[in-house]
């Protein structure tokens, strides 16, 4: 009995230092990186966890009234999509090119394989198949310079604007979580898209049959597309926000383009986007709060450019703070028909810095 518990007990101890030398052997392969950051709380995965897939599977409750989404889109939408999301200078159209035809069959005719073409430029109700993702678009991306403040409800009565002015439900419709699905089966391109099966297969083979000209080619394959050169500082100078690191680096676009694409005209060098001589960097802020957007350095792009608006109101009184209301609660007919938003999430003391900025010159 005692030899068999002397035996049990040198086992016992031999398990434990077996025990002991695997943790320290897992110990010392656990990479230092594991120990950083923490599970995301099911309120963290909810917040991100927002969009709405094809079969309406994450859609919010709500209603939207086409008429309110009218109200919406005039004071939110159409600076950039023009009134009836026929575009401006900004951004290409969102409506036409789709006919009563196209809502019947499901399939716009002017995008199916050797048909004419009937409009100038593909639209994006033309080209898209699902209402989700024109909703989803809009909720987590829209407006441009203030995303995710629209209203489940506005996000509806938008989407049923634009809608309307497709003709695809009428002018009184009002639509909601409860009958977007039978809105889906009036979509023009709803059964446009296409499934290539093998893509989908670990084995399977690409597209290796395609029968695209590559050689003496009827059409003419050049890109004609270009950023206008107001556009190209729109947004600050691009080489500056690129990371430090990879091989991708952005073009330094306070310079003229070295080289233009055929057909392409020259223009006037747009001028190096400005930096306070004190106080914050003016140039970070109207980049920050996408003003940058709509107002050129020295040139119109949807508003007037920075120096247009500093000369038209030089000498006012009061001028700083004329500009900050402007820049806080927006206004229209100033500059012609096209609506100034307002930008209530601008910080006073950012409001404050660029309309001391432009009244001083905008220079």
């Amino acid at each position: 009995m005692n030899n068999m518990l002397k035996l049990s007990r040198h086992m016992a101890t031999a398990a434990t230092a077996l025990a002991l030398l695997g943790a320290g052997v897992a110990q010392a392969q656990t990479k230092p990186w594991n120990d950083l950051g923490r599970p995301a709380t099911p309120a963290e995965v909810k917040a991100w966890d927002i969009d709405v897939r094809p079969d309406f599977k994450g859609l919010p409750k709500g209603a939207g009234s086409v008429s309110m989404g009218e109200t919406v889109w005039v004071a939110k939408c159409s600076s950039c999509h023009g009134d009836f999301g026929e575009s401006n200078e900004v951004f290409t159209p969102i409506i036409g090119g789709t006919t009563k035809k196209d809502i019947e069959t499901g399939r716009v005719a002017a995008l199916v394989e050797g048909a004419p073409a009937t409009a100038p430029q593909k639209t994006t109700i033309m080209k898209v198949a699902t209402l989700s993702t024109i909703w989803d678009y809009i909720n987590r991306a829209m407006p441009w310079n203030n995303p995710k403040t629209l209203t489940a409800d506005e996000v509806f009565g938008v989407t049923a604007y634009l809608l309307s002015l497709a003709e695809i439900v009428p002018a009184d419709f009002v639509l909601s979580d409860q009958n977007i699905a039978d809105v889906q089966k009036r979509m023009p391109n709803r059964n446009g898209m296409v499934f290539y099966e093998p893509l989908w297969k670990v084995n399977g083979k690409g597209d290796v049959k395609n029968v695209a000209c590559m050689k003496d080619c009827e059409f003419d394959p050049r890109v004609k597309s270009f950023l206008p050169d107001f556009a190209r500082d729109a947004h600050g100078n691009i080489q500056e926000q690129n990371r430090v690191i990879g091989p991708v680096r952005g073009v330094d676009t306070t310079k003229p383009p070295a080289a233009r694409l055929p057909g392409a005209t020259a223009a006037t060098p747009v001028a190096a986007t400005p930096v306070a001589a004190k106080g914050p960097n003016v140039n970070n802020l109207l980049a920050a709060n996408s003003c940058t957007a709509c107002h050129g350095m020295k040139n119109k792009i949807v508003g007037p450019g920075f120096n247009e608006i500093a000369a038209k109101h030089k000498g006012k009184a009061n001028l700083e703070a004329y500009l900050v209301g402007k820049i806080k609660n927006g206004g229209s007919g100033v500059y012609g028909a096209i609506p100034m938003p307002a930008q209530p999430q601008v910080k006073d003391a950012d409001a404050q810095a660029m309309a001391q900025w432009i009244a001083a010159g905008a220079k």
